[in-house]
């Protein structure tokens, strides 16, 4: 019996460290606990979003195939943050981070529970999400709101700058 294959599409980000050498480390682990990358993007370089830093961050989309389930995806997901020495000073509000792994797509799912909503509830709003995504996904429908990701691109009122590194 073949085990179920899912598709979730992953943003990686960082503003501390190596940040290009962690992306490699992460997506190693990922390979290794998740599943086999089957995209990736270029690396983008934006200010930080939704609070103030001097730190650049770095931003990659992947896309990743899965055998286990988006809660489970996530579970192994923060305890590579963790690994990684990704800590979490403030709760909830946006910090420095040495990564960030963030579940944007889970095949064609709509997940809303606690722990996770999915698609990604700030996707769309965020310009450093959407370049990365466009590149190897342009066409990929948003399952809620029903716009291809390089319409979402077109439509963002996030004017950041965002540029391939």
């Amino acid at each position: 019996m073949s085990q179920t294959k899912n598709e979730v599409v992953i943003l990686l980000g960082a503003n501390l460290g190596d940040r290009k050498a962690m992306f490699s480390q992460v997506k190693t682990y990922i390979t290794e606990h998740i599943g086999d990358c089957l995209k990736e993007s270029a690396i983008y370089a934006s200010k930080a979003w939704g609070f103030a830093s001097n730190n650049e961050f770095y931003n990659q989309v992947i896309v990743v195939e899965t055998e286990f389930s988006a809660h489970d995806v996530l579970l192994r997901c923060q305890a590579i943050e963790n690994h990684c020495g990704r800590t979490r000073e403030k709760g909830n509000e946006y910090e420095d981070r040495t990564i960030d792994i963030d579940l944007l797509y889970f095949n064609n799912d709509i997940v809303d529970t606690d722990d996770l909503i999915v698609p990604h509830p700030f996707l769309q709003e965020r310009r450093f999400t959407l370049e990365p995504l466009c590149e190897i996904m342009p066409d990929y429908v948003h399952p809620i709101f029903l716009k291809t990701n390089a319409q979402m691109l077109k439509e963002c009122r996030d004017k950041g700058n965002v540029t391939r590194v």
